[in-house]
């Protein structure tokens, strides 16, 4: 076996796990997040998952092997991360900005897998791997426009609401 193609199934199962990850991820962010806007965008993104682990399942059998999943550390840390931010009640800002560093991972594996299964010639698996890309890119462009259109200004406005408050008490 080639070490191109050993690499590319050494981070298709690499990848294949950090979407399983995200399965069980995802539910937990729509149900923290606050903005009705930011908790569709998850539950779609969720929806979107199940069709991406079930490319890298075809993707799998395009190379002759069995769908198997091996531990993405980058994605359990990634994961971690936004879990504090919904134990700290951080807000749907943190949760935008912890969504698309999960996303810029994302991109970025997909982008990889790509161009390595064009080098190996496997174009089906190319095009697979293309279709998902491009939804991970759209979904990082829905988070954006729901930050700059609503969670961040809210959350600004919330805290300017906060420090009101609070130098309205010292005043008096």
């Amino acid at each position: 076996m080639s070490a191109l193609r050993e690499t590319f199934l050494e981070e298709l199962a690499d990848l294949y796990n950090a979407e399983k990850q995200l399965l069980k991820a995802l539910p937990k962010m729509a149900k923290a997040a606050e903005h009705g806007q930011l908790q569709e965008a998850f539950e779609e993104h969720l929806e979107q998952t199940r069709e991406h682990v079930t490319r890298l399942e075809q993707v799998f059998k395009i190379f002759g092997k069995a769908a198997k999943g091996k531990t993405c550390k980058a994605m359990e840390g990634l994961i971690e991360e936004g879990e504090d931010l919904i134990e700290k009640e951080e807000g749907d800002a943190a949760l935008i900005c912890a969504a698309q560093k999960v996303e810029h991972y994302e991109i970025a594996s997909y982008g990889s897998l790509l161009a390595w299964a064009k080098l190996l010639e496997e174009q089906r698996a190319a095009q697979l791997l293309q279709q998902t890309l491009n939804e991970e890119k759209i979904t990082d462009k829905n988070l954006t426009q729901i930050a700059e259109s609503a969670a961040n200004v809210d959350d600004n406005e919330e805290e300017g609401e906060e420090e009101e408050t609070s130098s309205s008490r010292r005043s008096r």
